[in-house]
């Protein structure tokens, strides 16, 4: 049979079983409550059976519940003694550990910002790996919230309660269009220019085409779309071949699928979206991740500005 949980399940459990409460167990793993009940739904699966019958009023623990008990406490225990065990074995080889530094991030910045922060620390890294989730905005913030990402890099603002925002800086929505298009030679291209063009937008639902729509709804505009796509890179695509004009945050500019083509600026209104760093509350940096987060800052100061 295939072991599908952690020790972090573990430990979600036995803090709903000493609290009764799912929303107190989150309080005391510093988690979002949706955090727990995934963690728990997961032990639930494994298991196939249910842990915990829960009411308007209270929590109970199943029989299944009260029978895991004793062995979760047992299996975590012996994993606590283990690790302090490999951790006294292995101090006089600390340079040879590598740490990893986990981060969630959305994929139109990871050309204009995360590379060239990561390149940045190239004489600095001494062993640091780099390990990235690719994810859309709400993804990147389930990620940081539920302890899979040290940090994140994101379009929104703090979606989950245990999380905190820190701006970098504003990414203007502009249009992509090929080289050798018409409003390519425009000095100024308005909404109005894009009436009669076949226009490619962020999928309905996205925090772009909130932005978008927003923007667009508040001046009284309206944009007709001929496609809609999930991700900047397809659109790109669509526009190098020719099949319309899109419009892309402007960090997705240096992005292999953006260098041939021409993004122009738009006005009345314009509309930008702000991306920062997404971390967990209550988490403590350690020195590969302060590095990471302090590169990203300083390379962030030459974005979001024309």
């Amino acid at each position: 049979m295939r072991i599908n949980f952690d020790f972090n399940d573990l430990d979600a459990f036995l803090a709903v079983m000493e609290t009764s409460s799912f929303h107190h167990a989150a309080e005391r793993l510093n988690l979002s409550q949706s955090a727990i009940t995934r963690r728990i739904q997961k032990l639930e699966e494994t298991l196939g059976s249910a842990l915990f019958e829960r009411t308007t009023r209270a929590v109970k623990p199943t029989l299944a519940a009260k029978r895991l008990q004793a062995r979760a406490e047992a299996m975590l225990e012996s994993a606590r003694e283990t690790t302090l065990s490999m951790r006294d074995e292995s101090v006089a080889f600390a340079h040879q550990r590598g740490l990893v530094v986990t981060i969630a991030t959305i994929p139109t910045v990871i050309s204009s910002l995360l590379i060239p922060a990561i390149r940045s620390l190239k004489d600095q890294q001494d062993g640091i790996r780099v390990r990235l989730l690719d994810h859309a905005a709400n993804e990147v913030a389930e990620a940081v919230s539920g302890g899979e990402a040290d940090f994140g890099i994101c379009s929104i603002g703090s979606l989950e309660p245990n999380t905190v925002f820190e701006p970098l800086f504003d990414d203007q929505i502009v249009l992509a269009l090929p080289n050798k298009h018409g409003l390519a030679q425009k000095q100024q291209v308005s909404w109005s220019d894009l009436r009669q063009e076949p226009l490619i937008l962020p999928a309905r639902g996205t925090g772009n085409r909130l932005l978008i729509d927003d923007a667009l709804a508040r001046s009284r505009l309206s944009a007709q779309w001929t496609y809609e796509v999930g991700r900047s890179t397809t659109a790109m695509e669509l526009v190098n071949d020719g099949l319309g004009v899109a419009l892309l945050p402007r960090s997705a500019v240096g992005s292999v699928s953006g260098r041939h083509l021409k993004f122009q600026n738009l006005s009345n209104p314009v509309v930008a979206r702000p991306v920062g760093l997404l971390t967990r509350v209550g988490v403590s940096d350690n020195s590969a991740t302060g590095l990471l987060k302090s590169a990203l800052r300083r390379c962030s100061q030459s974005l979001g500005h024309d």
